[in-house]
């Protein structure tokens, strides 16, 4: 009878020990899957981010040059009559004639005149620019890498308003 008695303490220690074993496990698995899911909404997030950088080549390039971009940033949108055809690939200024040169990523089926208009404008009064393409009437088309000089510098708002200021004040 000891025996059994000893026996039953020992099936309750270990019915103890394997039930607080199971539990922890059940929250191990628990802790697992959360953190499974946590890893796979970070790589969707890392995935988006680089794909709507636009890191990859999306057409073929062309560059403007301009005496002043206001503002225009990498990434910002080109447009041809009010739709986008491409974004602002690069801003840099070149050092001998101090004109900023914007790098332009244009889609494939894109053919720009080479007696075209760029100028940059103001999306919104917040601030927001792009890059408006107005096309010409030639039958010569640009080719990749090529430079459209005809450019117009964005009008500033500050600017203009201290014109008006200044004027009304005379």
């Amino acid at each position: 009878m000891r025996i059994l008695k000893e026996t039953n303490k020992i099936e309750n220690i270990n019915h103890g020990y394997l039930h607080s074993r199971l539990k922890s496990m059940k929250e191990n698995i628990l802790e697992i899957v959360v953190g499974c899911i946590v890893i796979i909404i970070a790589i969707t997030f890392v995935f988006f981010t680089i794909s709507s950088t636009g890191i990859k080549k999306k057409g073929w390039y062309i560059n403007a040059e301009f005496g002043n971009i206001g503002g225009l940033k990498v990434g910002d949108d080109v447009v041809i009559a009010g739709i986008k055809v491409g974004e602002v690939l690069s801003n840099k200024l070149d050092s001998q004639t101090f004109i900023a040169i914007v790098k332009l990523n244009l889609e494939k089926n894109i053919s720009i005149p080479d007696d075209s208009i760029a100028k940059i404008s103001s999306a919104s009064l917040l601030g927001g620019q792009y890059v408006e393409i107005i096309p010409g009437a030639s039958n010569i088309m640009f080719n990749e890498e090529q430079t459209i000089y005809n450019t117009r510098d964005p009008v500033s708002i500050s600017d203009l308003l201290g014109q008006a200021v200044f004027s009304a004040s005379n």
